[in-house]
């Protein structure tokens, strides 16, 4: 019977782990995981794991020291490295201590399976590889067919350095028959450039400790060589001892007959080192050099400019709307623009300047040895003429235009983040005034756009990097004292300022119309959760979330929530909070769409309600289910004229057959006021703060109720 294979993913960010798990279970591998090195080290001590995905930079026992145990305990199980370390030295460390392969996040899922299909794939060879040759050693026959057969070339020379022994891997290593080569010079398969250093180890005559281990030389392929590398030359790693002749007598010293030596080819191992310092500088996609390389560039204008006293200049490029084509044409079309894109940069360069992707549709252009910043005008009008011209790509004619941010050296700095920021900054100067153009930086600049692109730019990255959280708060029924409901709280936790609340993005949000992609995220996260807890048996009348006013705008909304009730297969259970200023922007639209949702089952609640147009002839008109009392009511409900505007809203809503919902409740005095006034529903801190989904399970859990004051 087939047994899957058993991996153990090692990930201290539990996003990221649980993403992992996501991709690899449902491909028949037997999945566990350890969320720090520690337990990693636990588990590789209890059970044998056949591979284990792992991550280099754990905050108790770094990845390098996992690596160390499984090599030093002689397990047969294989890792590949999975690091966000962009550093060459750290994946080649890596390689050396012993993981089969390194794969840098972020990655594709595809790639991700590939390279452990292939780590496992390798792995099998090696162990039936180890089978046959316990077979093999059983008798002097297969002593013979191992030696003919192994992948390394094993080979004898005399005591002149000709060859007197090759195995047949020379034929498929080298390309070159065996007949042809014995009684020769092993200089004849020595690349020139190694015979001084070949001269030492290839023709050994040292034995024991002395003797060469693992030296690195080429060896030259014929040209009938078999290799899977388009190369005139092999790198491989030789032993080599010397072998000696009894003397007779004993107390004669032994004599030098020859030499015996293993090469093993490691030309798979050298190219993929390449590779992974290829990948450490440039651009995978479009094959431009990426930041780190960039950056390391600038270094050297920046020394070379201080030192003839010249200027030179740095451009900021990103692509204008080209979310659009990602979101209506897919990303391939998206990729196969960029590399268009960047094809046609090129043709607009001299030589010596240097043109890096630093990710998405964003780019730097580095132009060293310009007298004045009209020649970087030129450039950059050359690069905007450049693009005008539409690009045919799968069959679409698409239309591409730049915005470009300039900043010289040294008038707009003279360190590397600072030039690159400076035009950073210019460039969204530029997509502010209307795009399609060029700015050069001035230091006006910085106070006005600095800080609010720098957050808008981050936001529009949140998503993929799932920065974005929610948060739940429990709605309690004060008189059965039960949860009924849980409010999605949306949080983002910013990479550098920690989680935000919704106050300070989501106006920035809103204005950038990246409200409606982040509103929909949150519905389809919290409806799913909602059916989470639905099959787990925890019975709740609803889960509430909040829209904004762009995505009641949006001519796609009723379908799109439909699509998501229906994929979670619910409807009556999501609770929609609209504020009134929402709905009074175009009320008729509004009631269009809201009657139809709710005639799915998908129920209506007021949020903020006493702030804005309340009134009872909306109420009659909109198909609402509940009311929720705004905080600030709530807060200052020991004052006369709240606690009045507060026993207005219970009465009216309950006149008219609607839950009500007090929000904000803190205090027990707040408690007893409300109750006094027959609220039916509160949430707030005195119950609950906002909880993370475990959090909240955990509660819901128990038994769906809150202790409440007497």
């Amino acid at each position: 019977m087939f047994e899957a294979s058993k991996l153990l993913l090692v990930d201290d960010e539990p996003l990221l782990l649980k993403s992992l798990h996501a991709i690899l279970l449902p491909h028949g591998y037997e999945v566990e995981t350890a969320s720090s090195g520690r337990r990693a080290l636990e588990r590789l001590h209890q059970q044998r794991f056949d591979l284990v995905l792992l991550d280099l930079g754990m905050p108790d026992i770094s990845g390098y020291e996992i690596l160390d145990f499984v090599a030093g305990s002689r397990s047969d199980t294989s890792v590949i490295v999975v690091s966000g370390d962009s550093s060459i030295n750290s994946a080649i460390r890596a390689l050396r201590s012993g993981a089969d392969d390194f794969l840098r996040k972020p990655y594709e899922p595809e790639e991700m399976l590939h390279t452990v299909s292939r780590a496992l794939a390798k792995r099998k060879l090696v162990k039936e590889n180890e089978i046959m040759s316990k077979q093999l050693h059983q008798s002097e026959k297969w002593h013979r067919y191992l030696v003919n057969n192994s992948p390394d070339l094993i080979y004898t020379l005399d005591h002149n350095g000709n060859f007197t022994f090759l195995n047949d891997t020379v034929e498929t290593l080298l390309g070159y028959r065996k007949d042809d080569l014995l009684g020769k010079h092993y200089s004849t398969i020595v690349h020139e450039d190694d015979l001084p250093n070949a001269n030492f180890v290839v023709n050994e005559r040292r034995t024991g400790d002395r003797a060469a281990r693992n030296v690195e030389l080429r060896l030259k392929a014929s040209d009938h060589a078999a290799h899977p590398y388009e190369v005139r030359s092999l790198t491989i790693e030789l032993n080599a001892m010397g072998i000696y002749e009894e003397g007779e007598p004993p107390d004669i010293p032994k004599r030098f007959v020859g030499t015996y030596g293993i090469a093993k080819d490691i030309s798979a191992r050298k190219k993929a080192e390449e590779m992974i310092n290829y990948q450490a500088f440039h651009d995978l996609l479009t094959g431009l050099p990426n930041r780190v390389l960039f950056k390391d560039r600038l270094r050297l204008a920046i020394a070379q400019a201080k030192r003839n006293n010249q200027k030179f200049a740095v451009m900021f490029l990103d692509l204008d709307r080209f979310k659009v084509v990602n979101d209506t044409l897919g990303h391939v079309v998206g990729d196969e623009l960029l590399l268009s894109v960047g094809a046609r940069l090129r043709h607009c360069l001299r030589e010596g300047d240097t043109l890096a992707r630093l990710g998405g549709d964003e780019f730097t252009l580095l132009l060293p040895q310009i007298l004045a910043a009209t020649d970087a005008a030129v450039i950059a009008k050359k690069i905007i003429e450049a693009l005008e011209r539409p690009f045919q790509i799968d069959g679409n004619e698409l239309f591409a235009t730049v915005s470009i941010g300039v900043a010289m050296y040294p008038d707009d700095g003279e360190t590397i983040d600072s030039l690159i920021k400076n035009a950073d900054i210019a460039m969204y100067n530029t997509k502010a005034h209307g795009r399609n153009n060029f700015q050069f930086y001035v230091p006006s600049m910085n106070v006005l756009f600095s800080e609010h692109l720098s957050l808008e730019n981050k936001m529009r990255k949140a998503l993929e990097r799932n920065e974005f959280v929610i948060l739940y708060q429990p709605q309690i029924n004060i008189a059965t004292n039960r949860i009924v409901g849980m409010e999605a709280l949306l949080r983002w936790q910013h990479p550098t300022r920690g989680l935000l609340p919704p106050a300070e993005f989501i106006g920035l949000a809103e204005e950038t119309g990246l409200i409606v992609s982040i509103g929909t995220w949150v519905l389809q996260t919290a409806c799913a959760q909602m059916r989470s807890w639905r099959e787990a048996g925890i019975a709740l009348d609803r889960i509430a979330v909040n829209l904004s006013p762009q995505q009641l705008e949006q001519s796609n909304f009723v379908d799109s929530v439909l699509a998501i009730t229906s994929q979670c297969s619910f409807g009556n259970y999501l609770e929609l909070e609209i504020t009134e200023s929402a709905i009074m922007k175009d009320v008729e639209n509004a009631i269009t769409k809201l009657k139809v949702l709710g005639s799915a089952g998908v129920k209506i609640a007021i949020d903020d309600f006493g702030t804005g147009y309340s009134s009872l002839s909306y109420l009659k008109k909109f198909p609402i289910h509940s009311v929720k009392i705004d905080q600030s009511f709530v807060h200052d409900i020991t004052k006369e004229g709240d606690i009045s505007i507060v026993r207005a809203i219970v009465a009216m809503a309950k006149g008219l057959r609607l839950n009500v919902v007090a929000e904000g409740v803190e205090t027990e005095h707040q408690l007893a006021s409300l109750r006094a006034l027959a609220c039916d529903e509160m949430q707030g801190f005195l119950f609950s703060y906002p909880l993370t989904v475990i959090e909240a399970t955990k509660l819901l859990k128990q038994d769906s109720s809150i202790s409440l004051a007497g």
